[in-house]
């Protein structure tokens, strides 16, 4: 039987995955990428939650002991259902010492190191500074309820194209209007049309070695419609092996390849953080509003806008401070979470344990137009680890789409509950000041804590027992096998991760090719950035803007 081969296999196609693949397959080399999910685009994307829309289709929801992980399942992962904000991580994050107690960073990762990093998929991403005059009426209710409260509040950088974005607040199902700079829109045709073979609805299950010192991949076809059925496997061959499946998933690869690999790092599976999130909603009062603010949006409304808009335009980065210690400094950001998990898990305010049912959620639900949600992404303790793999995927698939339970524990330290009760004060001293809202956290009752970004379960650093990674994303002890995706980022952010996750991959391919070189794959560097022909707006190299937190 003749065995496919490759030069560099991909597993994922997320940021992690895309863009090594862009890279190494402009470079020369003999690319493919599996990813487990489906490949939609604009028009597939549609406005509803139904069994089998491309929303089930496209996400993943893994719950866990304490912790549940929402994530994308197509390609393109994450950056199709984000919410497009791309801000650089503040410089204090890259000296964090979480719960090992010393610098969790690789000595030569510094935030000055990594900005011109940044810098490249800032401009492949063409991320734009918001102003004002994009601020919906959910981040503008937000920015003038922080400056009511004497705090200071910006518009948020995204990876939006304004001018064709139609506020309509379906970016987390995909943007059908193509107003959304996924990387279906750079990284992904870019390597296609340097040959990238990108395949989807293909699950790897494990690695295994090879005679020549290369490795196997080994995947099962996974059905279109049931995600729960494989109709198929298959084998390729290949000298690189680049990992990006996601923080949910990458480790378990990882961990069920040990048969055959040979012991992994201690850090796989280990030390997951989810970015430290938590969740507030906040029934907005509206005639407060109204008196308080002098806010008044015609037709005798004040507010009553939760559902008109995109995801988070604004944010208070006030309490993004080195001058605050360890667990106090967090991120506050309007969001627009989406009828489903979101009207679940919220908690109904001034009720009694549980609130997420009820009277008084009932009550809660009738007002939903008056909702204002704020993200609040904080500093944790690391504290996640996933049990043994499930035979198959990252999870034990309960539904046709979507739904799985997981084998990540989750049990919250001090630190991380510290940090989730300053930011939950806050939220609340700013938004019930003066009587314009009623806040109440999210409830962990039902799913436990809860992340959309999932982080550092496979991490680079300096320390072989506190990292499963160098600081080129080689996988410990096993040469020619890298990391790419948000599992190498070694802790939680404060700020969304999405743009350090991509700036973390750029940097880490001039080593994967020399990796790939030493293993006799004919590949350069090929270090410019997808060209703006494959933009969603064509423009010059080097126009991209630049902001930071620092």
């Amino acid at each position: 039987m003749t065995v496919e081969s490759t030069d560099v296999l991909i597993i994922g196609s997320g940021f992690g995955g895309a863009i090594a693949a862009y890279y190494l397959a402009a470079g020369g080399a003999r690319v493919v990428v599996l990813e487990r999910g489906p490949w939609l685009e604009g028009q597939d994307f549609e406005h509803d939650f139904l069994l089998g829309s491309s929303n089930t289709r496209v996400f993943d929801f893994v719950a866990g002991d304490g912790m549940s992980v929402l994530s994308g399942n197509c390609v393109g992962g994450g950056s199709v259902v984000y919410f497009a904000a791309l801000p650089r991580a503040p410089r204090f994050a890259f000296e964090r010492h979480g719960s090992i107690g010393r610098r969790m960073w690789p000595a030569a990762i510094t935030r000055d190191s990594l900005d011109p990093w940044y810098d490249r998929i800032t401009e492949a991403m063409i991320v734009e500074q918001q102003t004002w005059d994009d601020v919906t009426y959910a981040g503008g209710l937000w920015a003038a309820a922080c400056d009511h409260a004497g705090r200071t509040a910006n518009p948020v950088p995204v990876g939006v194209d304004r001018a064709k974005c139609t506020n309509c607040n379906w970016m987390m199902s995909g943007c059908r209007f193509d107003a959304k700079r996924s990387l279906l829109f750079n990284y992904i045709p870019a390597a296609v049309a340097h040959g990238a073979d990108v395949r989807p609805l293909h699950e790897v299950q494990r690695i295994t070695r090879t005679d020549d010192h290369g490795y196997r991949v080994h995947y099962s076809h996974v059905d279109d419609e049931d995600y729960r059925v494989h109709t198929g496997e298959g084998t390729i061959d290949a000298k690189i092996v680049v990992v990006a499946a996601g923080a949910g998933a990458t480790p378990l690869i990882l961990k069920r390849s040990e048969d055959s690999l040979g012991t992994m790092p201690h850090a796989v599976g280990r030390y997951f953080s989810g970015n430290g999130e938590r969740l507030n909603t906040a029934v907005i009062n509206e005639e407060r509003v109204r008196d308080v603010l002098g806010l008044d949006r015609g037709n005798g409304l004040a507010y009553q806008a939760n559902q008109i808009g995109k995801g988070p335009v604004v944010a208070s980065w006030d309490r993004l401070s080195a001058s605050l210690p360890e667990y106090s400094r967090f991120s506050l950001e309007q969001l627009y979470f989406p009828p489903g998990l979101g009207t679940i898990l919220a908690q109904a305010p001034g009720a009694e344990d549980p609130a997420w049912f009820g009277p008084a959620k009932k009550e809660m639900l009738d007002r939903w137009k008056s909702w204002l949600i704020i993200f609040q992404m904080t500093e944790d303790d690391n504290e996640g680890v996933f049990g043994p793999p499930p035979p198959t995927g990252n999870a034990y698939r309960i539904s046709q789409q979507m739904l799985g339970r997981g084998v990540l524990h989750y049990d919250p330290t001090p630190n991380t509950l510290r940090g989730w009760a300053e930011a939950d004060a806050e939220v609340k001293d700013i938004l019930e000041r003066d009587g314009l809202a009623e806040v109440t956290p999210w409830t962990n009752d039902v799913v436990g804590a809860y992340t959309v970004h999932p982080l550092a379960s496979c991490r680079i650093g300096d320390d072989p027992a506190t990292s499963a990674l160098d600081d080129r994303h080689e996988l410990r002890g096993h040469p020619g096998i890298f990391v790419t995706d948000g599992s190498a980022v070694p802790g939680a952010l404060t700020v969304n991760p999405a743009l350090t996750i991509g700036a973390l991959a750029e940097r880490a391919i001039p080593g994967i090719v020399r990796a790939a070189q030493a293993r006799g794959v004919p590949v350069r560097y090929h270090d410019a950035v997808p060209s703006g022909d494959t933009a969603p707006t064509p423009r010059a190299a080097g126009t991209g803007q630049q902001w930071s937190t620092a």
